[in-house]
């Protein structure tokens, strides 16, 4: 008999509602990473939930990515994008208005941040496979009564042969 699979999105009350709060402000704020304390202000409101957010992003890599160095993360879907989007002026540079800018101005350039479109797909892909976690945990549960008796049986028939 296979081990039951454990989806993230089975862990706590609100892992799903977890996920599509983190997708949504993610995928709009204008920097596309930061550390874990600013997510977690961004998202919930509390800077002390930082660890909470970080194992949220570590445990759906099919949404979120950390940094090398391991303390920020991003929306992975806004990795893709080119790093020329100005937070100021609110728009995608060009490669030579980018290269025109200095050190300082540089570090005012994102990614761009998704449009409600794209949020919208990535919604509909975390609540597609929380809905498929909940179904394979049923079909888990529903297969592993039979599974049992029928071993306490097997089991219950060696045992009585061997005592002959």
């Amino acid at each position: 008999m296979a081990a039951q699979i454990k989806s993230p999105y089975l862990y706590g009350d609100n892992r799903l509602g977890d996920v599509i709060a983190a997708i949504q402000v993610m995928g709009s704020y204008d920097y596309y990473k930061l550390d874990f304390e600013g997510w977690a202000t961004r998202i919930s409101g509390d800077k002390s939930k930082a660890e909470h957010w970080k194992k949220v992003f570590l445990e759906h890599p099919e949404f979120f990515r950390l940094d090398t160095a391991g303390v920020k993360a991003s929306l992975a879907w806004r990795r893709s994008y080119r790093r020329r989007y100005s937070v100021d002026q609110q728009r995608e540079l060009s490669l030579a208005e980018y290269q025109a800018l200095s050190d300082e101005e540089r570090a005012r350039i994102s990614r761009a941040p998704l449009n409600s479109s794209d949020i919208s797909v990535l919604i509909n892909t975390a609540i597609n496979l929380h809905t498929r976690a909940i179904e394979q945990n049923r079909e888990y549960r529903w297969l592993s009564s039979p599974l049992f008796s029928l071993l306490g049986v097997a089991l219950g028939a060696l045992l009585g042969w061997l005592s002959k």
